[in-house]
C-alpha cells in the first residue's frame, strides 16, 4: 500500500492505494462522523487496501487538516466537486459514518450518476425528523462552546463504543472528539438539524449496504433497519461487539463487508 496526504482548495484527504489494486473495483471515499476526522477512517481504509481496494479519507471542512467552512459553504457540493476531481471518469463508492452517512445520502440523492454504491454506517435520516431531535442537535453547539471539546469528548466518547470495547479504541475516539473545532462542528450540527431524508430514501437507486454496531445507542439498530427498509434493495449488516463507531471498533469485520460489497459491483 502507498499512502499520500493532500490539501487542495481548502480540503485535506488521505489516499491509500492498494499494492495489488485492480481497476475493475471502484474506489471508496470515506466520510467521517461529527466527532471524527480522516484519521478515524484509517483503520478500515488500511484493511481495505490489504483487500485490494483503494480509498480516500476526507477531512470535512472544519475538521482535521481541512480549512474551516465559510459562510454559505455546502458540504454536499464540496463532496460532489471532490469526487469530480479525484475520479472524473468513474463513479465511486461512498462510505459514510453517522453524520458522514447523512452527507453521503445527500450526495447520492443530488448526484446519483457519480455514485457506484452507498454504504451507511451507524447512520440516520438526519436530526430533522422531529423538532425535538433538531433542537437537541443544535443544543450541542452551545454545549461545545461552553464546555470545550475535551470536556465534551470525556463525557460522550464512552457512549460511542460497545461496553467491552478495546480501551485503546475508546481513547482514540475520545482524542478525536477532543480535537473537534467549533466551526466544523457548528456546520455539521446545523446540517444534521436541518435534514430529514426519510421522505426521499426511496429515490436512492444505487446498490446500498447499511452497517450498524449491535450495541449502538446513539443512532441505533432500529434506525439502521429503517434505512435498509426504505432504500430499494438495501441490505442491513449488524456488526457484533461494536457500538456507534463500528468501523473503528471492528475494522476487520467492517472491511470484509465493504470489500464484499465493492466486489459485487463489478
Amino acid at each position: 500500500m502507498t499512502m499520500a496526504s493532500t490539501v487542495l482548495d481548502r480540503l485535506h484527504w488521505v489516499e491509500r492505494v492498494a499494492r495489488d489494486e485492480t481497476m475493475k473495483y471502484p474506489r471508496v471515499l470515506l466520510l467521517h462522523g461529527i466527532g471524527g476526522s480522516a484519521r478515524s477512517c484509517g483503520p478500515v481504509a488500511n484493511r481495505l487496501a490489504a483487500r485490494g481496494i483503494s480509498s480516500w479519507c476526507l477531512d470535512a471542512p472544519g475538521y482535521g487538516e481541512s480549512a474551516d467552512p465559510r459562510p454559505g459553504d455546502d458540504i454536499v457540493a464540496d463532496v460532489n466537486e471532490l469526487i469530480g476531481a479525484l475520479s472524473p471518469d468513474r463513479p465511486v463508492v461512498l462510505l459514510g459514518t453517522s453524520w458522514g452517512g447523512v452527507v453521503a445520502t445527500a450526495v447520492a440523492l443530488r448526484r446519483p450518476e457519480i455514485i457506484a454504491g452507498l454504504i451507511l454506517a451507524d447512520s440516520t435520516r438526519g436530526s430533522g425528523t422531529t423538532s425535538a431531535k433538531s433542537d437537541a442537535m443544535l443544543s450541542r453547539i452551545d454545549e461545545l462552546n461552553t464546555l470545550g471539546a475535551p470536556a465534551v469528548a470525556a463525557q460522550r466518547a464512552p457512549r460511542l463504543t460497545a461496553p467491552a470495547a478495546d480501551p485503546a479504541v475508546v481513547d482514540a475516539v475520545r482524542r478525536s472528539m477532543a480535537d473537534v473545532r467549533p466551526a466544523g462542528f457548528r456546520a455539521a450540527a446545523a446540517f444534521m438539524a436541518d435534514t430529514d431524508h426519510g421522505p426521499e430514501l426511496s429515490r436512492i437507486g444505487c446498490p446500498t449496504a447499511v452497517l450498524v454496531g449491535e450495541h449502538d445507542v446513539v443512532t441505533g439498530v432500529e434506525e439502521s433497519q429503517l434505512l435498509a427498509d426504505a432504500i430499494r434493495g438495501a441490505r442491513l449488516h449488524v456488526i457484533a461487539d461494536a457500538g456507534h463507531v463500528a468501523v473503528q471498533e471492528q475494522p476487520d469485520a467492517a472491511a470484509d463487508l465493504v470489500a464484499d460489497f465493492v466486489r459485487e459491483l463489478t
